[in-house]
Parts: structure tokens; C-alpha cells; sequence
């Protein structure tokens, strides 16, 4: 229901992890360059505990915190599911209810696409 009332250009930040810090900053620039996201904060080493296949797993990921846009979001979905090494990739998104209008604006014109 959150997700009918988000307008096509409202920011939001996507959260994702990679399992290496290495596809971390492929996938970060691949997005960039395909303006899926305006920018990707890559936070090395952190700690994941996680159910998968019945079984609890411990690993460790590197973090992408990704801003992008609702418009977007869709490229993005794609673009990760199909360059991401796991099969069911973390793609949560959260909108930003505020941020400082000239960051936000930079946003929006990083992700518009080129004529």
C-alpha cells in the first residue's frame, strides 16, 4: 500500500549486499553508469545472519546503500538480479522523507536519463 502513494521521482534508498567487497563496487558502478542510482555508499565487512534453505547461515557481505528514485527502481531491480551472484539478492527500499533540497536535486538530475 506505501508503495501506491510513492511518486515516480521521490528518492529513496535501497538497501543491498553483495558477498564480496569486490562485486560490491561492480555492481555500485554499474549502476551508477547505467543511472539506476545517483550514488552507492559501499560499507566493507559487515556481518550477516540469515536463514537460507532451513538452515541458519553466518557470512560475511559488504553493504551497498544505494539512492535512486521510485522511477528508477525498476531498472535497478532488473540490473542487479541479473549482475548479482546471489539468486534471491537483498532489495529493500526506504523512501527518504527529507533530505537537504540541494543533495536532492543532484539526485534527480543524476538519474535522468540522457536524450
Amino acid at each position: 500500500m506505501a508503495a501506491q502513494r510513492l511518486r515516480a521521482g521521490e528518492p529513496l534508498l535501497l538497501l543491498s549486499t553483495a558477498g564480496s567487497l569486490s562485486e560490491g563496487r561492480r555492481l555500485a558502478c554499474l549502476l551508477v553508469e547505467e543511472r539506476a542510482a545517483a550514488c552507492v555508499n559501499i560499507v566493507p565487512r559487515i556481518h550477516s545472519c540469515y536463514r537460507w534453505k532451513g538452515k541458519v547461515e553466518n557470512s560475511p557481505e559488504t553493504l551497498l546503500l544505494i539512492k535512486t528514485s521510485r522511477r528508477r527502481l525498476a531498472a535497478l531491480s532488473r540490473l542487479i538480479k541479473a549482475h548479482h551472484s546471489y539468486d534471491t539478492p537483498e532489495l529493500i527500499a526506504l523512501p527518504i522523507r527529507w533530505g537537504d533540497p540541494r543533495y536532492l536535486e543532484w539526485m534527480a538530475e543524476s538519474l535522468q536519463m540522457r536524450r
